[in-house]
């Protein structure tokens, strides 16, 4: 039997270290609340700082079995309690623990922090397919 997994693992600054406190109380706070619940809201990513206790960059990844919706509602909620603005974006990888066909590849993600919201995204299997059909695509 194969195993499929999805990945991710990126960085998202928070602007001060007081912001950076707030963003990892929140992520306890909903981990928490997940374990009562049957819809989880920050299952399969982990938060933890990525630099110095002063710093204001938070790491987000998975834990084994990623969740490439929980990181987007997560940074959204996030950038309506912290008030951040620009944009914002993150990479994933889908693998598989066996070969399977139509079982690897990715995507991305680009979110409007300020507006509070996803403004774009791929998938490198939507991206393939239209590719081989000769359909026009943005490289």
């Amino acid at each position: 039997m194969a195993d499929y997994f999805t990945h991710f693992s990126c960085l998202i600054d928070v602007g001060t270290p007081d912001k950076a406190e707030r963003a990892l109380a929140l992520f306890q706070e909903l981990r928490a609340a997940d374990q009562d619940t049957d819809d989880p809201e920050v299952a399969g990513l982990t938060l933890a700082r990525q630099d110095a206790p002063e710093g204001s960059t938070l790491w987000i990844h998975d834990d084994e079995h990623g969740d490439v919706e929980a990181v987007i509602r997560f940074v959204l909620r996030l950038a309506e309690d912290l008030d951040l603005i620009g944009l914002w974006g993150f990479q994933y990888a889908l693998t598989c623990s066996r070969p399977r066909l139509d079982a690897f590849g990715g995507g991305a993600h680009v979110i409007d922090l300020g507006a509070r919201k996803s403004i774009g995204w791929t998938s490198t299997q939507q991206w393939l397919a239209a590719a081989l059909n000769g359909e026009d695509f943005d490289a």
